[in-house]
């Protein structure tokens, strides 16, 4: 009887321990040795329970030795880009609640203490943290201006739930991490992110966190419009990807306008004539006509094998337990 009795309160030792949800905070970083210090220390205050991992991805300062020092679990990814990161940082941690943050110091570690109560709490798979400055020279215009461009036109195409989609201070679920493609390479993998939440139709929410200016020493690794056509041409990508009927719809009919356009004159012509003196021009009508019928047939057919992806991604979604609130949350 006692031995059975131990091995009772063994199980439910395990069964107590699995209860308790583990949180990982996920710093990518490239040469932030003046900050990351600084991002470790406040986020090991606000979360103390969670454990700090930076990924250095190929830094030429001392980013690795000081986050190190600071008390973080540190390690490397060789590809070069911040998607690159994130796929690996996805793929070789193991948690129940992920803080993906930057190594900049430039958001405000004391929400994510909230950030991760509303996401275990409502049982969602991704709290958005929105920017806020109260300086206007923390966020710079031409930033301000693409974020605003980038986030209107994701919520046009995806669906409107997020005022910054370009956040990099963002909270996961297991469930979100364990089932996203990770398929960017750079700072686009912030719209990939968000596009695979509202492609799915995840619980999600969005919190507004304070923006501050980085620390002196500190550059920014981001350009705005080198970076910013990256972005974009992400997003038409995945909308091409994940709205092929509508993305090949409207190429058609841009297609079978200019066919249309060119056929006109040489149809008047015929009917007052009865000769086609432009029969190059009738042959390219004829050409960008068939064009236009192809794309089209090419929106069909992909719209079906995207369905089908779809399906496949919500299963894999759905084969991972949702994340439930309990009294062992680590906050």
């Amino acid at each position: 009887m006692g031995a059975r009795k131990a091995h009772r309160l063994r199980i439910l030792g395990c069964v107590g321990r699995r209860a308790m949800k583990s949180v990982a905070v996920l710093i990518p970083c490239y040469n932030e040795e003046t900050s990351i210090a600084t991002v470790i220390s406040d986020f090991r205050k606000a979360l103390p329970k969670a454990t700090v991992y930076v990924y250095d991805n190929n830094s030429t300062d001392k980013t690795r030795e000081v986050a190190r020092v600071a008390g973080a679990v540190v390690r490397t990814e060789p590809l070069q880009g911040k998607g690159h990161v994130v796929r690996r940082m996805f793929a070789d941690v193991e948690a129940d609640v992920y803080v993906l943050v930057d190594g900049d110091a430039t958001y405000d570690a004391g929400a994510a203490r909230d950030m991760v109560g509303l996401l275990v709490g409502e049982s969602l798979d991704m709290v958005n943290g929105a920017r806020t400055a109260d300086e206007a020279h923390v966020y710079r215009p031409g930033h301000r201006f693409g974020n605003w461009l980038m986030t209107h036109m994701v919520a046009w195409i995806f669906g409107n739930r997020f005022s910054d989609i370009l956040s990099g201070y963002k909270v996961f679920s297991r469930r979100f991490v364990k089932s996203f493609p990770a398929l960017a390479a750079g700072f686009e993998t912030e719209t990939e992110l968000v596009v695979h939440a509202l492609e799915l139709r995840m619980p999600t929410a969005e919190i507004m966190t304070p923006y501050k200016d980085r620390l002196e020493g500190s550059q920014s690794k981001l350009c705005t419009v080198k970076d910013g056509l990256r972005i974009l041409w992400a997003i038409l990508v995945l909308i091409k990807e994940e709205r092929p009927m509508p993305f090949f719809s409207l190429l058609a009919l841009v297609f079978a306008v200019v066919a249309s356009a060119l056929l006109v004159p040489i149809v008047v012509q015929f009917m007052d004539t009865g000769l086609v003196p432009r029969l190059p021009t009738a042959m390219m009508s004829m050409g960008l006509m068939i064009v236009a019928f192809f794309s089209l047939t090419c929106g069909l057919i992909l719209d079906t094998v995207t369905r089908g992806r779809r399906e496949m991604k919500r299963m894999r979604y759905l084969n991972i337990p949702a994340l439930q609130s309990s009294e062992n949350d680590p906050l």
